[in-house]
């Protein structure tokens, strides 16, 4: 009776190991839909980044606006009737106690700008 006993869990083993471990077994099962769940989060990112660009491309096709603003903030360009004026950025280590001393107080209180894009006054004002 013993053996037989040992024999059926031998068995049940054998049985088992294929759900478990096998191509199909729940392990794998487990890594596949974590590996599914990881590129559907791509795919959102990458549609999100597709919406974006077939919305630039829809505006560039469209109006001039668009194309007059890249060639502004891209390519530095500007009209016949206006002055390019840009604000340099402060260096990161650099505090602003540091920074006031190193050039002369502004005449008049400047309007905050940003600091990456430049910024474009008409020349008749």
């Amino acid at each position: 009776m013993r053996w037989l006993s040992v024999a059926l869990l031998a068995v049940l083993a054998l049985l088992q190991y294929p759900l478990w471990l096998g191509k199909g077994g729940w392990l794998r099962v487990w890594e596949v839909d974590r590996q599914l769940e990881q590129q559907r989060e791509a795919n959102t990112l990458l549609q999100s980044r597709n919406a974006g660009l077939d919305a630039e491309v829809r505006d560039l096709k469209q109006g001039f606006d668009a194309i007059e603003e890249r060639a502004r903030f891209e390519l530095g360009m500007i009209r016949n009737d206006e002055t390019f004026v840009q604000v340099p950025e402060q260096a990161d280590g650099e505090s602003p106690a540091a920074a006031k001393t190193a050039e002369a107080p502004p005449a008049k209180p400047s309007p905050p700008a940003s600091p990456a894009k430049a910024a474009i006054k008409k020349a008749g004002r």
